[in-house]
């Protein structure tokens, strides 16, 4: 089984630039040991299951939790049967259908 999740996360109060925010995030996401992608507006996290993707949204809620009063976050689940790779598998078959590398 694979699970891709797309999420983003940050405080709805504090500065304008939630940058700071979005690495203390993405620290949690790195130490987790799963394959991700950051991108400009969201991490795509890949794993065998959506329980183990949502485990580490939840440690990166709990994270910010400790000194923001409100967290908002947009979360997008693609499951399917078959085996873990598909973060980067997906982007080259298009890219084989094109004929050519695409910008990432």
């Amino acid at each position: 089984m694979s699970a891709l999740v797309e999420f983003a996360m940050f405080p709805t109060e504090k500065t304008q630039s939630k940058s700071t925010f979005v690495a203390r995030v993405l620290d949690i996401v790195d130490k987790s040991g799963l394959e991700y992608q950051l991108t400009p507006m969201g991490t795509i996290i890949e794993a065998e299951t959506v329980v183990e993707a949502l485990d580490v949204i939840n440690r990166a809620y709990e994270e910010l939790q400790k000194d923001c009063g409100r967290v908002y976050s947009t979360i997008k689940i693609d499951w399917r049967e078959g085996p873990v790779g598909r973060l980067n598998r997906k982007v080259g078959s298009v890219e084989a259908k094109l004929g050519r590398k695409l910008k990432s």
